[in-house]
């Protein structure tokens, strides 16, 4: 999907703002001896972003606008070394919560249901940019935050809350939980909007079964307004994303080179009007693909598939390239097991094991089962894990994302 000559124009004029600014980009704009693209192909000349440029750009490396214009700042969860730190002015924290009321427009929620927010609030942007869109929806907010399950479910009944919102992660405990309490009598949930973290269709659907809802994947990041750049809708066909406010590139992560529409790679995204921190072909690390062709919804927003994983997720085990989608893959082909797995890797005896632990129900013979999914996972990626199986309940579970991948060998 080729950029636009309107897009183009947007583009042009953030590479204006960025060099009258000298922000981290606008230098490295001057430096390539930009000033303007006049074509698609010029666009796809101009130099990535990246995280760590980010990080050297702290603490306000960033800022765009004059600083009179700049109402707040959010920065990125779960990195290390310094933060990145984005500031937005009036119009973007409007134009993000414009997004995000599209977004809850698109999984069919209305002014007239109650939305309970359970994502962070502070200098992460899930809690604060769920509120926003709601408000602007005209939704009833419940700004519950993080934790305190007790509460969470008190509430969930009391105001009888129609929407949640979560990581997969916490919406599965709270599933748990409602079955485990037996209270799903007088819970009033009709839909979940979750983000945040990729999840699988085992957990997708021990969600959705258990709360008897619809699911609806969002899509964002902190560097890019945050959650709400994207969702699914009800044909469940890959998320639209808004298009007047964002480009989105697919390119093969080891050339850089834009790859067809409908082929797997990572997506590079480009805010087209954002004021305070505009960011121009960032390089998100995400794995996806541009699904070609109309949506049945009839939504002129174009589309992309669910996130795949992170170029940065790879492992190397024995010499072995391994992503933790293969291993969920296999493991969502046995019927008997729960959603979660834990894979830890560890350096014993001068070789690298994987032991990956799943759980099931009592009920089930254990030696056998370990066995088989350690033959189905041989065979996916050639070398056979130690598997481990425990009853339901044992491995962890978290109020934000769950850490699914636990590399002892660097420790």
């Amino acid at each position: 999907m080729k950029i636009s000559d309107i897009q183009i124009q947007q583009v042009n004029d953030r590479i204006s703002a960025l060099i009258e600014a000298d922000s981290f980009y606008g230098k490295k704009l001057r430096e390539a001896g930009v000033s303007s693209v006049s074509t698609p192909e010029d666009f796809e000349k101009l130099p990535f972003s990246e995280k760590k440029d980010l990080r050297e750009a702290y603490p306000l490396g960033l800022m765009t606008a004059p600083e009179e214009q700049i109402v707040r700042i959010h920065s990125s969860s779960g990195t290390t070394g310094l933060p990145v730190i984005i500031p937005y002015t009036a119009k973007d924290v409007d134009d993000w919560g414009i997004m995000f009321k599209r977004c809850y427009e698109t999984a069919g929620i209305t002014n007239m249901d109650r939305i309970q927010i359970t994502p962070g609030y502070g200098l992460w942007t899930a809690g604060i940019g769920f509120q926003n869109g709601a408000e602007k929806l005209g939704a009833m907010v419940i700004p519950m935050g993080p934790g305190n399950t007790d509460k969470q479910l008190q509430m969930m009944q009391d105001m009888k809350s129609t929407v949640i919102c979560a990581t997969s992660s916490y919406a599965l405990l709270l599933a748990e939980e409602i079955k485990k309490r037996g209270i799903g009598d007088k819970i009033c949930l009709r839909k979940g909007v979750i983000g945040s973290e990729r999840w699988g269709e085992k957990m997708r659907e021990s969600i959705k079964n258990q709360l008897g809802i619809e699911l609806y994947d969002i899509y964002g990041l902190t560097e890019i307004y945050g959650p709400g750049i994207g969702i699914n809708c009800k044909y469940d066909t890959g998320m639209h994303y808004w298009d007047d406010y964002i480009y989105i590139e697919i390119i093969d992560p080891v050339t850089g080179k834009n790859v067809p529409d409908g082929e797997m790679g990572e997506i590079v995204i480009t805010t087209l009007v954002k004021e305070g921190a505009p960011l121009i072909r960032y390089r998100t690390h995400d794995l996806s693909r541009i699904i070609p062709g109309e949506c049945e919804c009839g939504s002129r927003f174009p589309r992309i598939d669910v996130i795949m994983g992170r170029t940065d997720d790879m492992m190397k085990i024995k010499g072995v390239n391994v992503f933790p989608s293969q291993i969920e893959e296999v493991l969502s082909e046995f019927s008997e097991i729960s959603s979660e797995y834990q894979i830890r890797i560890s350096h014993l005896d001068g070789k690298d094991t994987m032991r990956i632990y799943v759980e099931t129900s009592g009920s089930v013979d254990f030696l056998d089962l370990s066995g088989r999914i350690a033959e189905r996972v041989k065979s996916r990626i050639g070398f056979t894990p130690l598997v481990k199986v425990v009853e339901v309940g044992v491995l962890p579970r978290s109020e934000k994302k769950t850490k699914r991948v636990i590399d002892e060998r660097f420790d």
